[in-house]
């Protein structure tokens, strides 16, 4: 309604009408029609996943010690995997987020790569690169660190797959930072790695744990390249454990010798324990401040 003007009896019938309502409102109802019709398409799957079994069924596949033992190796390797995908990851992605040089543009395009490519073709090029008698096979092997069936096999797949969500959330994130904000703290005496620790870090902090989130997330759920490198892991330093495979393995493992509810058990436990960690992950990040942020305050 423009200032000054008058609003008539007549005006006011109308806006209240249900017709003018019906207007306003159709909009939230298509959101809603639209959102609910995939949150549907999101829940029915896991609601089968876990109706099509009786609840004692996962109750023993809780306390099964061969998903117990792959579930172990499966948190270890990602672990290892997550701690290359941020040492590597969110440097790179910094670097493209704030330099400029020849080439940018192949170099985003090779790290967007491993996110379209069909991770079974991802899986058989590594095997190919680090097959025992390839170069770096046999070198990997001399170092004492061999990759077929082994765990640096699984880290390798796992960072393959996932590294390319923690470099390009970081690359939007760090853009995100005013490059002002950054300049006053280098104005102030600030070093270029100071101001990054205490200006651009913290404040992209959010976007970085985002990507680092879904790199975790995609590691674990990775299957078509483990099922080249490592479909089977052999003891090997630091896994010491029995021969195992990786949690996705085992629950395909267990349908392909025919024993589905043993599969259905053990992946609506895998959905429990995955659900659960991303609702804690959730509620932390709403409801307290970062490390990053705590640091950059000396708190």
């Amino acid at each position: 309604m423009a200032p000054g003007e008058v609003v008539t009896p007549r005006a006011l019938v109308i806006a209240n009408s249900p017709a003018a309502r019906w207007r306003g409102e159709a909009p939230l109802l298509l959101q809603v029609l639209v959102g609910g019709s995939l949150l549907l398409l999101l829940i029915l799957p896991i609601i089968a996943l876990f109706t099509s079994i009786p609840l004692s069924a996962i109750r023993s596949a809780a306390f099964d010690s061969g998903l117990r033992i792959s579930l172990e190796f499966t948190l270890l390797a990602s672990a290892l995997s997550l701690v290359v995908v941020v040492g590597l990851g969110v440097p790179l992605g910094y670097l493209l987020a704030r330099r400029r040089f020849p080439g940018r543009e192949v170099v985003e395009s090779v790290v967007a790569l491993p996110i379209v490519l069909p991770h079974l073709i991802g899986g058989l090029a590594l095997f190919l690169l680090f097959a025992p008698d390839a170069p770096l096979g046999r070198l990997a092997i001399s170092a004492g660190l061999p990759v077929i069936q082994t765990i640096w096999g699984v880290v390798l797949v796992m960072v393959y797959v996932s590294a390319s969500y923690t470099v390009l959330a970081s690359q939007v994130a760090f853009q995100s930072v005013d490059a002002r904000v950054v300049e006053a703290a280098r104005s102030l005496g600030a070093s270029p790695s100071e101001a990054f620790a205490s200006v651009s870090l913290p404040i992209a902090a959010r976007g970085v744990f985002s990507g680092v989130l879904l790199s975790w997330a995609r590691s674990i759920s990775e299957i078509g390249g483990f099922l080249i490198v490592a479909n089977a892991v052999y003891p090997s330093p630091p896994y010491g454990g029995p021969v195992t495979s990786p949690v996705s393995v085992y629950v395909y493992n267990l349908y392909q010798i025919g024993d589905l509810q043993g599969a259905t058990a053990a992946a609506a436990l895998l959905v429990l324990i995955a659900f659960a960690i991303f609702l804690v992950v959730r509620l932390s990040a709403r409801h307290g401040a970062s490390w990053w942020k705590r640091v950059a305050s000396g708190t």
